[in-house]
């Protein structure tokens, strides 16, 4: 973390925040002060996460919300949540997500890893964009994956993909990241708000371990060799915060370095491809 930081009188809000990368973000930041509000489809776990952080930390401004982010409705009541206890949203970490073996159903009829992973982050995002505006200078970070550079988007339907591979679908999934990060800092040139994705490492987390069997076997026995949560989140604490990125824009970054993605991401034309075909599946589940 750059010694240089200061997050007082910040707030940040952190999806997937109870557990790994999140939830040491949400413990770093409060340490350089910020005011960290917290999301979690737990309530109890979101009540013990805060308790810890506040006195591991020493800092009281400390909240939970609780949301199913795979869920379009939940999205738009934690965005009404934020909106009305937060009179500034200064960073918006995109960090929860998932990996999910077998093809799992959205509560609004979508592939479980396209709308936790994808869905969630673009709705949100664009939810709260009004107040990130009016709080700016402010950043977004979106947590996706070198994952992403073995994949190609499927924009036909990739809420709905025809054949099923775990590990195919989640290689898109953060690609999509990718690919929202680098069209929304497009968009949002000029508006003093910033947006980045970034790559963890492979991190020894509960990830992987909501599935069954041998893949969640696979997952513990790999994340023996993996970085802890704190290097995890290194990344994600560093772009937050950090005076060295102050106005930096669609970059993917690892290790605290601006590096390429794959020859895929960069293709505009699927850009506004995704956030048109985003666009449209939440406006289909929209309440009439």
């Amino acid at each position: 973390m750059a010694s240089n930081a200061t997050m007082t009188g910040k707030t940040v809000l952190i999806t997937g925040a109870t557990n790994g990368i999140g939830k040491e973000a949400a413990r770093g930041l409060a340490k350089l002060g910020a005011r960290v509000l917290i999301v979690g489809r737990d309530a109890q776990k979101c009540a013990q996460t805060v308790a810890e952080l506040q006195s591991s930390t020493g800092n009281q401004a400390i909240e939970a919300l609780r949301a199913d982010l795979s869920a379009m409705s939940e999205v738009r009541r934690l965005a009404d949540e934020v909106k009305a206890r937060c009179p500034r949203l200064d960073v918006l970490l995109n960090n929860a997500g998932a990996y999910f073996d077998k093809r799992l159903t959205s509560a609004d009829g979508y592939e479980m890893t396209f709308a936790l992973n994808h869905l969630s982050y673009f709705y949100l995002t664009n939810l709260l964009l009004d107040l990130l505006k009016a709080s700016a200078p402010a950043r977004i970070v979106n947590v996706s994956s070198d994952a992403h550079r073995f994949a190609r988007l499927n924009l036909i339907n990739p809420h709905k993909p025809p054949v099923y591979s775990g590990f195919r679908i989640y290689g898109e999934s953060k690609l999509a990241n990718v690919v929202f990060t680098y069209e929304l800092a497009r968009r949002l040139e000029g508006t003093g708000v910033t947006v980045n994705a970034m790559h963890p490492g492979f991190v020894r987390t509960g990830f992987g371990k909501n599935n069954a069997g041998l893949i969640s076997k696979l997952f513990g026995a790999l994340q023996r060799f993996a970085l802890t949560p704190e290097q995890g989140a290194d990344t994600l604490i560093y772009l937050a915060s950090s005076p060295e990125v102050e106005g930096v824009s669609g970059k993917y970054f690892t290790k605290r370095k601006a590096v390429p993605t794959s020859r895929a991401s960069y293709d505009q034309t699927t850009w506004e491809a995704l956030w048109t075909l985003s666009e449209r599946l939440i406006a289909e589940r929209q309440p009439a």
